[in-house]
Order: C-alpha cells, then structure tokens, then sequence
C-alpha cells in the first residue's frame, strides 16, 4: 500500500515507459507523413481528437471507480480479520476454563499463521512460508497435504475448540460464539479469493490503449501545422496522462498482486501478531513491519 511520502519518478515513469515510446514512434510517423502529403491529407477539425479524448475520460473514470472499489472491499476484508482475530482470542481466555491457557496459546498462534498464509496465499506465494513459528512440525507436515493452506489451519483451530467442548473446557454456548467467529474468518477468506479469482476483462484495457492511439493519430494530424517540437512533446504529456489513469486502475483492480498499490497484508498480520501475543503475555513480540521508501507490504 502506497504511503503519504513522495513518490519516485523512475517508478511512475516506469509503469509507462513502453506506451510512451509507442507514442513517441507514432508522432513522429504520423508527423513526418502530415507534412509530406500535406496537400493529401484533409484538415482534421480539433473537435474530433476532442470528442475521442472525451471518450476515453469517462471509460477510464469508470475504470478507476471500479478498480478503486475492489481495493476497498479488500481492505475492508482484513480490517474486519484484525478486528475478529482480536475477539476470537478475547473469546477464548473468557470462556474457556481456567487451566486451558497453553491450549488457548496454540490457537491463538494458528490464527497469527492462518493470517500469514493467506496473505502469501493471495499473492501467489508459498503459504507455509516462515509458519515453524507459530505452529509444529506435526501440523506443518498435516496442511502441507492440503491445496488449501490457510483453509487448512481453520480446520485444525475448529477441532481443538471441538475437542475442549468434548472435554467439558468449553460449554456449548460458548463453541457456538467461538465457531460463529470461525465462520467469519472462513467468509473474510472467500471474499478476498473471490477478488482474486475474478479478473477484470483483459479487453477492457486493450480497446482502452486502442483508443489512446488513436486518439494520439487524430490529434497529431489535427495540429500539424504546430512545429514538431512542441507538438511531439504535447502528444507525449497528454497520452502519458491517459495511460497513467489507466496503469493506475489496472494495479488497484488486483489487490492482492504484491505490487507496491496492494492491500498490505504482511504488515496488517504483522499488526495482529503483536496484538495477540501482548493479550497472551508473551514476550516474543515482534516490532511493526518495516516500510519501504514509500509504500508497506
């Protein structure tokens, strides 16, 4: 997730550097054939670019506010597992009997895993990455057998509560309190694969870029009687413009890409990590997820 700190040129350069020289190759074409068959070529009136960049600002606001929308949704997907991970250990020490706490310190370091793993899991990383931390061996080996990492440590939480009920540690008000707050972390978990799953239409973007183009062709020619070194680099300026918006909306649309605009994932389960162990007393917390120069992770 991007930070309030300045962001360098080379990485938004970057992003467009391949469709600003495309640009650059078609005005000078396009320039070079405007004033060689300048007597061929019919005036273009200015309206027509006009209409056209027109055009292409309303699909690439609504672009934008689609993109932005799938971003928020899954932000707003993992502020609700820092919110329930923070009830579900609060569940735990309130109605489990007293004498549970090793049991309920097992738990709450599964959930810190299952945090870790489906965010790795989301950005196409290995989930059981860095997971000897927080769980054994015996139950790395166990998901390990699993597609579904993360799916996975939810089960092996939900039978250790099962198996605290069946012990007489837990009454069966309280496992339904508990499994209801499992339950949303299994439906947190289908919405944001549900995000990543669902791709935004690869044609969108490509009709989009033709549109650009051509946009570019038709005001070339509509101002080719400026001189070349102010119409290229005026081309230049307005298309980087367009496809800046729009490499902006492509990188929000896909929140989970471990890309710089991504939902910071590893720094909101860092986040919960210490959250939960400082409720459990222990005395290995780590510090915040360190920042990059201008975005987390």
């Amino acid at each position: 997730m991007l930070l309030n700190k300045k962001i360098p040129v080379h990485f938004i350069l970057n992003k467009i550097k391949f469709e600003i020289i495309y640009v650059l190759v078609i005005a000078i074409v396009v320039y070079y054939f405007t004033q060689k068959f300048k007597t061929v070529i019919p005036e273009m009136p200015l309206s027509i670019p006009a209409f056209l960049g027109t055009a292409i600002s309303v699909i690439l606001s609504f672009k934008l506010s689609q993109s932005y929308d799938r971003w928020w949704e899954a932000r707003k997907i993992w502020g609700s597992i820092v919110n329930d991970s923070r009830s579900f250990v609060l569940q735990l020490q309130s109605f489990v009997n007293k004498g549970n706490e090793n049991a309920i310190k097992e738990i709450a370091h599964r959930q810190i895993a299952w945090c870790f793993s489906l965010g790795q899991s989301l950005r196409g990383l290995n989930p059981t990455e860095n997971l000897e931390k927080y769980i054994s061996s015996g139950e790395l080996t166990a998901i390990g057998k699993h597609n579904n990492k993360p799916l996975a440590l939810l089960q092996l939480n939900a039978l250790q509560i099962a198996e605290l009920k069946d012990k007489d540690q837990l009454d069966i008000f309280s496992q339904i309190q508990i499994n209801n707050t499992l339950v949303n972390f299994s439906n947190s978990m289908g919405m944001a694969e549900r995000i990543k799953t669902t791709i935004f239409p690869s044609t969108y973007r490509l009709f989009l870029h033709f549109f650009i183009y051509i946009f570019v062709i038709t005001l070339c020619i509509a101002l080719r009687d400026i001189e070349s070194q102010f119409e290229i680099p005026l081309l230049l300026v307005i298309s980087a413009t367009f496809f800046l918006l729009e490499k902006s909306a492509t990188h929000l649309q896909d929140p989970f890409s471990n890309q710089p605009t991504d939902t910071a994932m590893t720094t909101i389960a860092t986040t919960i990590e210490i959250n939960l162990k400082q409720l459990l007393n222990d005395t290995d917390i780590p510090g915040p997820y360190p920042a990059k120069d201008f975005y987390i992770l």
